[in-house]
């Protein structure tokens, strides 16, 4: 079953900079195209680092602050005074890159975002070259998958193509991408992979699973005797 990856996401026109761009020039690149950071590249496309809203601000942040408070600032701050002197985009941008690629899932994207604190990755091929962006913002469109979309995936691809549940067994609800399964099958451990397997279709918010089973299989599955369904 094929979920939704970085790749169908992303953005694949990204805006680029070079080390030596100027810093009016990348503040005119991210004004004019609407957006709040832009990857650093070389010659072959391969990502320096990205210089982002906030590196730009430090010079804002810190023209004419005065001496002496410079003086008791922390590591932190010295860092921040050192890219509000910067003048280009080798100075100003954060390295070394977080990124990500296209057949990245979405999940581990968004981990990635977490883990790092950053609002966006750029998207690299098997050679390390650029190929797109993905934002916070890209990465909640697949909640935007409309609910006949997903009831489609969750009826050909989890109950018929992986479980082989006839039609009419059981029946499938999607409203506002949250799932509701109903129905009978023979065994318990079908039942909870239809649950398990639904919930990862890509723009489900949650599983509700009301399917009801013949036997209790799952003890002869934990131990060996069964092979379980999948």
């Amino acid at each position: 079953m094929r979920t939704w990856q970085v790749g169908d996401v992303m953005t694949g026109d990204v805006a680029t900079v070079r080390e030596e761009t100027p810093y009016r020039e990348i503040v005119d690149v991210l004004v004019r195209r609407g957006i709040s950071g832009v990857p650093v590249v070389d010659g072959f496309r391969r990502v320096l680092g990205v210089v982002s809203e906030a590196d730009l601000l430090h010079k804002i942040e810190h023209t004419g602050e005065p001496e002496r408070r410079r003086i008791f600032e922390s590591r932190r701050r010295r860092g921040a005074h050192g890219k509000a002197g910067a003048l280009l985009a080798r100075d100003l941008m954060t390295a070394p890159p977080v990124t990500t690629y296209a057949e990245a899932s979405l999940p581990a994207a968004a981990r990635t975002m977490d883990r790092e604190q950053v609002k966006r990755l750029p998207v690299l091929d098997d050679l390390g070259r650029l190929v797109g962006i993905v934002t916070r913002g890209d990465l909640l469109r697949v909640h935007l998958r409309s609910d006949a979309a997903i009831r489609e995936d969750v009826v050909q691809e989890v109950l018929h193509r992986i479980l082989a549940v006839r039609d009419g067994l059981v029946t499938v609800q999607v409203r506002a991408g949250e799932v509701t399964l109903a129905g009978r099958v023979d065994r318990r451990s079908a039942a909870d992979l239809a649950g398990r397997l639904a919930a990862q279709v890509s723009g489900v918010v949650r599983v509700s699973n009301r399917i009801v089973f013949d036997a209790d299989d799952t003890a002869l599955v934990e131990a060996g005797g069964v092979t379980p369904v999948a």
